[in-house]
């Protein structure tokens, strides 16, 4: 009787050691912190932080509302990684401010479109009308050299291409005489009201209940080169982590959540 009621003890013990062993295990995993922006970006890495908790990786997301603070907070160490931007962004916010961060995998490539309540295409405008472009550096870029793909504006030869940004400054022939009004990209769809047209970054256009597919007066190549990526500081890039962090966005439930949710709005790139 003192033997079997030995052994039960010793088999709660073993038990409860384990237990405690696994959560002190658990209590001591690194939560990856993750920047992103609200809207679309954040709706899809709700669907990563699942798929990544299958493979034992914790994710908190932190979402924000401009383009600035999630690389600020990365290089500073509030954050572990972002997945926001395109290369062409990373690349000219390395060169303003000296960030050491680096693209570790890619995530969606998300079209970007020109939007008007008074002009069903950019070929309608008339003279003198007021256009919105994003006034930092890439996504400027973007918009002009869309505009010149319409045939509404020409740039100097070169400007806009090899990793040159075009500026309004760059425009060589503009027939229509239109007013190009830079503002900060969050700003673009509110001022829509004022403006005739403006060129609005796919996330800030969903969240104005915009869909680019339909509702945008033209558009850049599904598969055009601004795919966005997930973004880590330089000494972390071989870190365990980050590879499962990766594998848990190109995972087929991302994918599908990509393909059935956005319409083609957003489209993966991986």
């Amino acid at each position: 009787m003192q033997r079997r009621t030995l052994i039960k003890t010793l088999a709660v013990l073993a038990a409860t050691s384990a237990t405690l062993a696994t959560s002190l295990a658990h209590a001591g995993d690194k939560v990856i912190k993750v920047g992103t922006m609200s809207g679309p970006d954040a709706q899809i890495w709700s669907v990563v932080t699942k798929v990544a908790a299958r493979d034992g990786l914790t994710l908190k997301v932190i979402e924000f509302n401009d383009y600035v603070q999630p690389n600020a907070a990365l290089d500073a160490g509030d954050l572990d990684a972002n997945g926001f931007q395109h290369q062409p962004f990373l690349d000219s916010q390395i060169r303003q401010r000296g960030y050491r961060i680096v693209n570790v995998g890619l995530t969606y490539t998300s079209p970007m479109g020109f939007y008007s309540k008074k002009y069903r295409s950019l070929k309608d405008l008339p003279e003198g009308t007021k256009v919105g472009i994003q006034n930092d550096p890439s996504n400027g870029n973007r918009a002009l050299l869309l505009l010149q793909k319409y045939g509404v504006i020409r740039l100097k030869a070169g400007a806009g291409v090899n990793g040159v940004n075009a500026t309004p400054l760059d425009v060589t022939e503009n027939p229509k005489k239109i007013k190009l009004v830079e503002l900060d990209a969050a700003q673009l769809p509110r001022a829509l009201d004022d403006l005739d047209a403006a060129s609005i970054n796919t996330d800030y256009a969903v969240k104005a209940g915009l869909q680019p597919t339909k509702d945008a007066i033209a558009i850049e190549d599904l598969k055009g080169p601004y795919a966005n990526l997930i973004a880590v500081r330089e000494q972390d890039r071989n870190k365990p982590w980050v590879k499962k962090l990766v594998a848990a966005y190109e995972s087929d439930d991302v994918r599908r959540f990509l393909d059935t949710q956005f319409k083609g709005a957003i489209v993966p790139a991986f």
